[in-house]
């Protein structure tokens, strides 16, 4: 028996954006406990990896010259510039995820975010918000992977990234990550169920069907018996 509603196979393209210490992939690693059919983008990037960091499961770590052949070669949905290194997001592998249904996210800078907001405008944006500033400030400084010249540029891009917070669909306050994730569930929910991401609707009601046999009858007499 036909379901009543089919959507549509591909996958959602999501974005999360926020300022550097808001826990944007703290909160993603929770997402991903509560819902399975996600995959999360890894980016390439430009600069040198961070104390744990792993090759392809954290970033794809290239060159900057290497990074600057990937862009001639249109590799890229979007890249940018931050904080002196270069950031992109590969096409090829976003595509092939989306194409198989699974909801792709990625975790990027609101430069690359509005580059994508430009020419895809189905995509969901979703920008994660510091319960407050002093408490962004404390989780940069305790993160201790940076010198407090980095540390006061960060934050000060922070008030920057902030003001664009209205060109997002979704803001989500990062102040307890479950209940974080737990809104970008459902935010994702939402998504699904939109009018417009589905395919097709099927009645099934007895009425629909005997109308529906009626009608082919009708057309197989005509067929059968009527000569234009």
């Amino acid at each position: 028996m036909k379901q009543m509603i089919k959507t549509k196979k591909q996958g959602l393209l999501v974005v999360i954006s926020g300022p550097s210490g808001c826990g944007k992939n703290t909160v993603v690693e929770e997402l991903l406990k509560i819902r399975k059919n996600c995959y999360v983008s890894i980016s390439y990037t430009s600069r040198l990896p961070r104390d744990k960091e792993i090759e392809g499961q954290d970033y794809y770590f290239v060159t900057k010259e290497k990074f600057e052949e990937l862009i001639e070669k249109d590799a890229f949905l979007e890249y940018a510039s931050y904080a002196d290194h270069y950031y992109g997001s590969p096409k090829k592998e976003i595509k092939e995820h989306l194409d198989q249904g699974e909801d792709v996210i990625l975790i990027i800078e609101i430069q690359g975010a509005l580059k994508i907001k430009e020419k895809l405008d189905e995509t969901v944006f979703i920008f994660i918000m510091p319960p407050t500033m002093d408490e962004l400030k404390r989780r940069l400084v305790n993160r201790k992977t940076e010198d407090q010249e980095k540390i006061d540029k960060r934050f000060k891009r922070a008030y920057e990234e902030i003001n664009e917070v209205s060109k997002y669909n979704y803001v989500v306050v990062n102040d307890q990550i479950e209940d974080a994730a737990k809104k970008i569930d459902a935010i994702l929910e939402a998504e699904r169920c939109r009018v417009d991401r589905i395919e097709e609707v099927y009645l099934q009601t007895k009425e629909e069907e005997s109308h529906e046999a009626i009608l082919q009858d009708v057309k197989t007499f005509i067929n059968e018996n009527i000569k234009f």
